[in-house]
């Protein structure tokens, strides 16, 4: 058994992801003083999204060749990467939901809803959608608009503030995309401490806008110290009640806190957009691999308090966490998280490369630890 966690897109999907670049240059025309300059913007944006996060300002969407830079390469990347992953997200939603968006930006977890999830279109859901930015609200409109031709049961409402200070009816799922890296400034920077101190805050901030029962999905940047944030927050929303959905195979605290890896998820990006691949070679920031770390987790009263130790089967199901790593013997091997904590899938080259970044796959104990990472040496369950 090999469950995909990122399968492949579907044609529509793949259609609308190439429609996005000229949907935002027909209701957002980009002026000639900008065009010239946007691969220059994109880089500057890049840079200050990264090593030069000291020098961003809060409200850098509000500068036009920045949110310009934004839209046309930002949005289409981070629209991709949902669009790879919410499809295999099982959201709980119905008619009449509603949907809590912090620090949307340009409404991008709308839009990659609506591209990657036509199962919901025929859906009556209520949309909230939050950000510090009124023209990356607007522009986010106007976008969706376009998108969907005007004919969506979908109903957008666009709420410039502070996702600290704003008020919003309980929803049914809260979900925040590459917020909480920028929200807390330079995580690369963060000790253990205080990122537990930030993980609280964050889940107290989404726990405070949904319901009783309410979903909260949580998607990040890709990097070890997102992926410490993402398992730091996960353990926390345990406390509270949550169950973790995804991409966990367990309801235990998360194994990866104290095991110095950090829970990530790549993937290739050949099917991504042509001209987006063009106008990231121009900016000099090309991406052959697309990275995230991501938490889906629901409340749900009637069901048991998680374990707290893990358990002793021979046979359990493995996430596979990791790229492929040479191990003695001509061996090769891909970190994974399960029931049993850490482990360390081993086999042939081809058996262990042939396994998507991410997958779910039924795996048995050997009973022997690596001494290095003390994982648990497993194999796949023939």
């Amino acid at each position: 058994m090999k469950v995909a966690l990122f399968p492949p897109l579907p044609s529509e999907t793949l259609r609308l992801l190439n429609e996005i670049h000229s949907i935002t240059d027909k209701v957002l025309p980009l002026p000639a003083r900008f065009r010239s300059a946007l691969p220059r913007d994109i880089a500057e944006l890049s840079r200050q999204l990264t090593s030069g996060r000291g020098e961003r300002s809060l409200s850098y969407m509000n500068r036009p060749p920045l949110l310009s830079a934004y839209l046309r390469y930002f949005l289409p990347w981070n629209l991709y990467r949902l669009c790879r992953l919410l499809p295999s997200l099982k959201l709980s939603l119905k008619d009449n939901d509603s949907i809590t968006d912090l620090g949307c930006g340009p409404l991008t977890f709308t839009i990659a809803l609506w591209i990657s999830r036509p199962d919901l279109r025929p859906l009556r859901l209520e949309f909230r959608c939050i950000d510090r930015s009124g023209p990356s609200l607007d522009s986010g409109k106007k976008i969706f608009a376009a998108l969907c031709g005007g004919n969506s049961k979908w109903k957008i409402h666009t709420i410039r503030g502070d996702i600290s200070a704003t008020k919003a009816k309980p929803a049914a799922l809260v979900c925040a995309v590459n917020l909480f890296n920028e929200m807390y400034g330079d995580l690369t920077r963060t000790g253990s401490g205080k990122m537990l101190h930030y993980a609280g805050k964050a889940a107290s901030i989404l726990q405070s806008y949904g319901t009783a029962s309410a979903s909260i999905l949580s998607i990040e940047p890709g990097i070890p110290q997102c992926g410490e944030f993402i398992s730091k927050l996960r353990n926390i929303l345990l406390i509270k009640g949550y169950q973790p959905v995804s991409p966990c195979p367990h309801r235990l605290p998360c194994p990866l806190v104290s095991a110095k890896r950090w829970c990530h998820f790549a993937f290739e990006t050949d099917d991504a957009p042509s001209a987006l691949h063009k106008l990231s070679q121009a900016a000099g920031i090309p991406k052959e691999r697309a990275v995230l770390s991501f938490l889906l987790a629901n409340r749900n009263k009637a069901e048991k308090k998680p374990e707290t130790v893990y358990g002793k089967a021979d046979k359990f199901p493995t996430r596979i966490i990791s790229d492929a790593i040479i191990l003695p013997e001509n061996r090769y091997g891909r970190y994974g998280c399960s029931p049993q904590g850490l482990v360390l899938l081993a086999g042939d080259k081809k058996s262990i490369n042939n396994i998507p970044n991410g997958s779910l796959v039924k795996t048995i104990s050997t009973g022997k630890k690596d001494p290095k990472s003390h994982a648990l040496f497993v194999e796949l369950d023939a």
